[in-house]
């Protein structure tokens, strides 16, 4: 059963945040966790997974807040059921979903392979599509048992979506249909579960500093099953991408963390089907 001793703003909550064994994801359980809330961490790699689980619990005698691993491929068959079930066996609920895992695999529509296409619609649309559907019996069996025990509950799904998919970058082809994919998946699903009481918003990130953005000088690559697939920004498109963000620089993965956080809170209980774009101020 899940702590509720903690005074954080998510005391007592429980947590799926797909993709946080690093950047952005992995600040993301770190900030709900700060605030009371258990997590299941996930990554393909077991050992960040155990390192932010090792992290959450090292303070949760302040926090309330506890945390597992469930590790492996968001694109598995069966994931989805095996994550979402990880969360009630564990924890017993689920109050918060975080789709956050995905990566980029650029190219013009000339040079672009099926293989490429395919890895993003899976990644970024189907995944979320599998986790939300096993999630969706408990979260009616959760919601039915409250409103007969004359409990209001909100429930929250924060889908991230990105500049790319409102308003489309040259060489993203299927990267910005898929995020532009997750702000319908997100737009539908609010008008869905609205009946549970379910709040389902996406965050658009912006210019934010992690491997995918990196310099290409750097040679950044990312390991996605056993395939090394090439990331990065070349410093032309960062520097103008800095020119063009009204506070002046990127954001850091803290900083999109808290932005995930705000659908979180109970401040948000009447805030359902919004895309919020986090880059600083960056116009589309």
């Amino acid at each position: 059963m899940v702590n509720n001793q903690s005074i954080g703003n998510l005391a007592g909550k429980v947590a799926l945040v797909s993709g946080s064994g690093r950047g952005i994801g992995r600040e993301v359980a770190l900030k709900l966790a700060s605030e009371g809330a258990s997590i299941v961490v996930n990554d393909l790699d077991a050992d960040l997974a155990n390192q932010v689980v090792e992290d959450i619990l090292a303070t949760s005698a302040a926090t309330g807040a506890n945390a597992v691993a469930c590790v492996g491929s968001v694109i598995e068959e069966g994931f989805g059921e095996r994550f979402v079930k990880t969360a009630v066996d564990h924890f017993d609920g689920l109050d918060i979903i975080v789709n956050n895992a995905g990566f980029t695999w650029d190219n013009v529509i000339q040079k672009m392979d099926d293989e490429q296409w395919y890895a993003m619609i899976d990644v970024h649309m189907t995944a979320p599509y599998r986790i939300l559907k096993a999630a969706q019996p408990y979260i009616k069996t959760y919601h039915t048992l409250e409103v007969e025990g004359g409990q209001d509950v909100y429930r929250k799904v924060i889908n991230i979506s990105s500049i790319a998919g409102l308003g489309g970058n040259a060489g993203q082809l299927a990267y910005s249909a898929a995020k532009a994919g997750v702000v319908g998946m997100t737009k539908t699903l609010c008008k869905e579960w609205g009946r549970y009481n379910v709040n389902v918003n996406a965050v658009a990130f912006g210019f934010i500093q992690t491997r995918l953005t990196a310099a290409v000088s750097d040679n950044p690559t990312i390991n996605v099953q056993g395939k090394e697939i090439r990331v990065g920004v070349s410093d032309q498109i960062r520097d103008m991408m800095t020119t063009l963000i009204p506070l002046g620089r990127p954001g850091t993965p803290k900083e999109a963390a808290d932005a995930v956080y705000l659908f979180c809170t109970p401040e948000s209980n009447y805030i359902s089907g919004q895309t919020v774009v986090v880059g600083g101020g960056l116009e589309l």
